[in-house]
């Protein structure tokens, strides 16, 4: 066998060199290792409404989408999304031109960056932004210009806000895209109305384009209020929606996303997407289709008990110390290490299992400006609530240490 010599090219091609193993299997596996309770990566730990997973089950016994799909999605499902955006927002879209199926919004992201961006363009992103999110930029060949969510206010009221100066002064002439999260994650910001019709306005005055990923549109807490930027003037036509089924139904496994966009748009992100899973999810496809229709009551109930395991880490983490910023909505708690005397957020994590056995997120992983995120660490309340009481108690130690 032939070995290969200390001059030879790296294996890992230099678009993706600087991303290893994600933060999340680092801190997933840390949890399993020393049995602490992983309030790190964002999944359920119980899954979603009963008469879903039985839909998959009839799928898969009935033959439904055990075999290749359509490369557009199953047609309920696509029919399903449509009505969605229409009954909700006012937004009409043709189900057979307009929608597309995903492996998840991950892919979602992932096709649209690819056959959006060409190498050199420039990428507008709000920072910090999921880990996915440079990686798919940098595999496109783009180049991403982070403009910051900073902290705001004092103890009670803290959040994280966008400087609209800030994201005007970022646009430049090789700006291509700009990329939004809202409900957004890590920090739990939801855009306000007027900061998103003066993104609209930016985007109509600087013809970009917009991919926005709005997986938590279903998780918007007290007076917040979610509206898709698709629905201001001139952002149809210019703007990429991505929907999932994953964070609203918490079948996170189950991998189902969409798109939908005018039509050469979605021609657009179909033409990266059919080489990257093809299709996906089959029988899923359909149970989704049937989740997507559920009555408003179960919406409504879901948000509530999130909001309510919110309430309840949230006042955990005060009291064990950390400096919380009260999410408007997803399911995370961004938390300021400062004021239990740390302020390296990636060493916290790591010791943070042995010292008291729960697992958390740095938010640094999530900054290109690594600085402006060190002080930061992330907490999901996706659990049960005896989960997160005992966490929260386990928490308390840490004023002890």
């Amino acid at each position: 066998m032939t070995s290969m010599s200390s001059s030879a090219r790296p294996l890992l091609n230099r678009r993706l060199a600087e991303f290893g193993t994600t933060i999340f299997a680092e801190m997933s596996a840390l949890a399993v290792r020393t049995g602490a309770i992983n309030l790190g990566q964002g999944f359920p730990d119980t899954d979603g409404p009963e008469e879903i997973r039985e839909a998959a089950v009839r799928a898969l016994r009935d033959g439904r989408g055990n075999q290749y799909p359509p490369g557009p999605g199953v047609p309920e499902l696509r029919a399903a999304v449509a009505d969605h955006q229409l009954r909700r927002y006012g937004l009409s879209y043709d189900p057979d031109t307009e929608v597309l199926v995903t492996a998840g919004a991950t892919e979602a992201i992932a096709a649209a960056l690819l056959a959006l961006v060409e190498p050199g363009d420039e990428v507008v992103a709000l920072e910090p932004y999921y880990d996915s999110y440079a990686a798919c930029v940098a595999m496109a060949g783009g180049t991403r210009v982070p403009v910051t969510l900073r902290p705001h206010g004092e103890a009670g009221q803290r959040s994280f806000r966008l400087d609209l100066d800030e994201l005007r002064d970022a646009v430049t002439d090789r700006t291509r895209l700009l990329l939004l999260n809202t409900p957004h994650n890590p920090t739990g910001t939801v855009l306000t109305r007027a900061e998103l019709a003066a993104i609209a306005e930016l985007a109509v005055e600087r013809d970009l384009l917009v991919v926005t990923d709005e997986v938590y549109e279903h998780l918007v807490f007290d007076a917040a209020e979610h509206i898709p930027l698709a629905s201001f003037p001139g952002m149809r036509e210019r703007t990429v929606t991505i929907g999932s089924a994953g964070k609203t139904f918490s079948f996170t496994g189950w991998k189902v996303g969409w798109v939908t966009a005018a039509p050469a748009l979605v021609t657009a992100v179909r033409s990266a997407k059919q080489y990257l899973t093809y299709v996906a999810s089959g029988p899923f496809q359909y149970a989704v289709a049937e989740a997507l229709a559920l009555p408003e009551s179960y919406f409504t109930a879901y948000r509530e008990d999130m909001e309510a395991k919110r309430d309840l880490l949230a006042a955990g983490l005060a009291e064990a110390g950390f400096g919380v910023y009260r999410p408007a909505g997803t399911y995370f708690v961004t938390t300021d290490i400062r004021p239990l005397g740390e302020r390296d957020g990636f060493a916290f994590c790591r010791t943070l299992p042995e010292r008291c056995g729960v697992a958390a997120i740095p938010n640094a992983v999530f900054y290109d400006h690594r600085e402006q995120g060190a002080p930061f660490v992330r907490f999901t309340f996706c659990k049960r609530a005896d989960v997160l009481r005992e966490a929260t108690d386990r928490l308390l130690r840490l004023r002890k240490d």
